[in-house]
């Protein structure tokens, strides 16, 4: 299969359309839809949605009942199947059909020159400029035996699961209009019966303030169901003897809106957008209360027809992903959702130490401060927790402790921080105590020499936290833990008795990308003072490095473990759920072209980098190795707050597995790509 092919990776590309529209004239419709149909089609779109009632024209009022009319749109649903029976695209279209001797608002779905179902629209709007109950019948109450004729054929009528039997995840349901504007839309039985794209055929004049209302109603729709949720209303040519018409077209997954059309246009629009059917598939697996609501009755499956039909996308050819993806998943690219973000984190962080210090009897807090990004952010937290407490920061101790590798720059900038936010600090050498032990293990760095192996890193970081713990047990205080969920993730931490152990883990619910920026929108507030602001700043610009290993060159922590903006990156994918191929495929979609996409607000502009696939491959199979090497450290982790949505690492919350697995079949699934496109690798 082709790589870079969005079809091969769980996505499906939809598309809602809005055409001209000729009231009265079903043929001269069914030109502007084919065309469309054809247009969307080339640009690989599955399932292609248009307005309510576009083949006749939704503003005809008594004439909809008019059999001239009513003939000529089954003419017109006939030929459109005919001139589509060469697209692979699932085409709904709006039309009005004759039933039970009675006259229905109705989508029809088309495909492979096939009518494949109708789905009446269930409830009619009638009030306002609204008199549908006029015309039409309620598909609510329509009777038969789930069959109508459309032309020669007799076809499934009703509420309808169109379900794509060659692409996984893409199951179609349509609603019309006013179906969603009441309070159990039919779509969240379609949803709770296993849809996961939902279409709404809209006639929807519009009026002041009509869109924001659509988008409301919409993006909720596809939140709540956990849906992809496809919206086309009534534009260009509906008469406009009372009413307008805006042409509005969306495309929304859960809670984003993927794309959206220019409203009021003069001619035909195609609104693309690719969804991401795995999400939305893995979002109702981890959230169990969305089946409950299923077998408590909502979704009732048994009143559901299910049509089956195939899509036969090209697999073997690229169709690359057009979509919007964050090369951040932690961290917003909008400054105000940035903001909001930031300010949320933040403050998480802060009150659940401050209700954690009350519970306990409200002792100090002890603290190692190295200068660098994660002791940073637990003492900023620590500072504003006790300001919040009504408590003198000095009850505070922070404690810097200089080892063999320790640079004149972190360490200056912890004494500026400890000075800047009035907390009692002091220096503790260990490099006394240091040599020692190692002097007493028989390691030869004890006498001298230079030898610079795990055991010389983990004796002086095993050491600081030894010291803060016997601190802690001398002065009434508890040891606030650093240590971040990447850190976590990638087993980045001195198990026992090193920086994996604490009293309390105040940053374990926050990746390493979120708290430079977390950091930065301190300093921006301007929260503790110009002088803390600044130390702050030259924090942000610092290298990370545990500084344990002497010598010329600085100890790089992402030159060993990778870049924390692509294993961050992996870590939010691979907690949804995702298949390796999966992730590198997003993740290659998302770094290759620095010039491509947003960056966070006010992300340095020498920090900005693209990935090539095999830099993408590669660091993934180095997080899968160490994220299942290392869960024995998670399986024991202090008690520390959840921040982000994402999810967390906690054995008391998100993330549960044993310790004794191993990574053998994400990294098999991960081989299959290197078969595929990476021989080199």
């Amino acid at each position: 299969m082709e790589f870079d092919n969005l079809y091969n990776h769980g996505f499906a590309r939809l598309a809602a359309a809005t055409t001209r529209i000729w009231p009265g004239q079903p043929a001269r419709n069914i030109e502007e839809i084919v065309d469309a149909a054809r247009d969307a089609d080339g640009n690989g779109a599955a399932v292609t949605v248009f307005p309510e009632l576009c083949i006749s024209g939704y503003s005809l009022e008594d004439l909809v009942l008019q059999d001239a009319l009513l003939d000529a749109v089954d003419d017109a649903l006939e030929e459109l199947a005919a001139l589509t029976s060469t697209l692979r695209t699932m085409v709904i279209v709006g039309a009005p059909l004759r039933a039970f001797g009675r006259v229905y608002n109705c989508a029809v779905a088309i495909q492979g020159g096939t009518v494949l179902g109708v789905t009446p629209k269930m409830f009619l709007a009638n009030y306002g400029e609204f008199y549908e109950k006029r015309w039409f019948a309620e598909g609510a109450r329509a009777g038969g035996d789930g069959l109508i004729q459309v032309g020669r054929d007799i076809v499934p009528f009703g509420r309808i699961i169109y379900d794509c039997l060659d692409v996984p995840g893409l199951s179609v349901a349509a609603e019309v209009c006013e179906d969603l504007w009441v309070p159990l839309p039919p779509s969240t039985e379609d949803a709770l019966a296993g849809a996961t794209v939902l279409a709404n055929l809209s006639g929807s004049p519009v009026t002041v303030g009509r869109a924001a209302d659509r988008a409301l109603m919409t993006r909720s729709q596809a939140f709540r169901t956990k849906s992809a949720y496809i919206y086309a209303a009534s534009g260009l040519g509906e008469s406009s003897s009372d009413l307008a018409w805006d042409g509005q077209t969306m495309v929304w997954e859960e809670g984003d809106l993927l794309a959206q059309s220019q409203r009021f246009p003069r001619a035909t629009t195609i609104t693309l957008a690719d969804v991401d059917l795995d999400r939305l598939q893995n979002g109702r697996r981890h959230m169990g209360s969305f089946d409950d609501c299923r077998a408590a009755g909502s979704g009732r499956d048994a009143d559901h027809l299910l049509v089956e039909w195939e899509y036969r996308p090209d697999r073997d050819q690229p169709l690359p992903l057009d979509r919007k993806l964050d090369r951040f998943p932690f961290v917003p690219d909008d400054p105000a959702l940035l903001d909001q973000d930031c300010y949320e984190a933040y403050n998480i962080q802060v009150s659940a130490l401050a209700q954690r210090l009350e519970a306990i009897g409200n002792p100090k807090i002890v603290i190692g401060i190295s200068g660098g990004l994660d002791s940073t952010q637990a003492l900023i937290v620590a500072a504003h927790a006790m300001d919040l407490l009504g408590r003198p920061r000095t009850d505070i101790l922070g404690f810097t402790m200089p080892g063999f590798a320790t640079s004149d720059h972190t360490k200056d900038n912890a004494y500026k921080l400890a000075g800047a936010l009035g907390i009692s600090f002091e220096e503790l050498d260990i490099r006394g105590t240091a040599t020692g032990m190692l002097r007493e293990l028989g390691h030869p760095a004890g006498q001298g020499e230079e030898v610079y192996d795990v055991t010389f890193e983990n004796v002086q970081a095993g050491l600081r936290t030894d010291f803060l713990f016997r601190i802690a047990n001398q002065r009434g205080g508890i040891v606030l833990g650093t240590g971040d969920m990447s850190e976590l993730a990638l087993g980045w931490c001195t198990y026992g008795v090193g920086d994996h152990m604490s009293h309390y883990g105040v940053n374990a619910g926050v990746p390493k990308t979120l708290i430079q920026h977390v950091i930065r929108w301190v300093a921006g507030e301007n929260l503790f003072g110009s002088d803390a602001s600044d130390t702050l700043l030259s924090i942000l610009g610092t290298e990370i490095s545990p500084e344990l290993v002497p010598g010329g060159q600085l100890q790089s922590t992402q030159a060993q473990i990778g870049p924390y903006e692509l294993q961050d990156f992996t870590l939010f994918h691979l907690l949804r759920g995702y298949r390796p191929t999966k992730i590198a495929f997003l993740a290659w979609n998302a770094w290759k072209d620095v010039s491509e996409g947003a960056f966070p607000p006010g992300f340095p502009e020498d920090e900005k980098h693209a990935y090539d696939l095999p830099t993408v491959t590669k660091w993934l199979r180095l997080f899968l190795k160490r994220f299942f090497n290392n869960q024995f450290k998670r399986t024991c982790l202090p008690s520390g707050p959840k921040v982000v949505a994402g999810g967390s690492l906690s054995p008391r919350g998100d993330w549960r597995m044993p310790a004794d697995v191993n990574a053998q079949a994400w990294l098999r699934e991960l081989d299959d790509l290197q078969d595929m496109v990476l021989p080199e690798i």
